[in-house]
């Protein structure tokens, strides 16, 4: 990936890398040139509830928040909803941005009133103006083929948080891959919101301001 963004040049290119929390900060300082924003904390989304895990993730994450809000890098979280809940406090003290990937891995059939994504909603509405959150991975939460039930869940956080957003296609989709096409994803959005404005929002004003360009 980086190799690719040295072809394609700077300027044009963002990005967020898998980083160990002590590399070197001559390393760090390379990839910021080169357009990288953040580095990801991922768990995977499928792995079952374990009492204290979340208590493990304390000192990469207070290690790296530390580093990005030095060098104006965010933090890019993809983990279950159950993670989600529990690292909600911690991300309400993070000193720099960070995202929360597929609207926090919520399972859709609980609906947007589960008190996980309610917690969701009030941290993008009320928090310290730091947090983002993906409308990523709709098929990883929501039933196919029409993925219809997520639809209650994403109006929620876009009547909340409008601004907080913003929209990927998740490619290549993985093991969704003979499930799910981008096309498919992206026509979701215009019925979450209909109207053109929120759309650029998420769409164009909300990643750039994220990503800096």
């Amino acid at each position: 990936m980086l190799d690719a963004m040295r072809e394609i040049r700077v300027g044009r290119c963002r990005s967020i890398v898998d980083v160990d929390e002590n590399a070197p900060d001559a390393l760090l300082a390379e990839m910021n040139a080169l357009g990288v924003r953040g580095v990801r904390i991922n768990v995977s989304p499928v792995k079952p509830p374990e009492p204290g895990f979340s208590a493990t993730m304390l000192p990469r994450i207070e290690r790296l928040d530390a580093r990005c809000a030095e060098i104006g890098w965010q933090l890019d979280f993809l983990h279950p909803g159950w993670l989600t809940e529990e690292l909600l406090p911690v991300f309400a003290r993070l000193r720099c941005s960070f995202t929360i990937a597929h609207m926090g891995m919520f399972r859709a059939e609980a609906g947007p009133n589960q008190p996980g994504f309610r917690k969701l909603v009030d941290l993008v509405r009320h928090g310290s103006g730091r947090a983002w959150v993906k409308l990523t991975g709709t098929y990883r939460m929501a039933h196919g083929p029409t993925f219809a039930d997520a639809a209650p869940m994403a109006r929620a956080l876009i009547a909340a948080a409008p601004d907080r957003l913003i929209w990927g296609s998740d490619y290549p989709h993985l093991s969704f891959a003979d499930k799910v096409g981008s096309v498919q994803l992206f026509s979701l959005l215009g019925d979450w919101a209909p109207d053109d404005a929120t759309r650029r929002r998420i769409l164009v004003d909300n990643p750039a301001a994220l990503f800096g360009f």
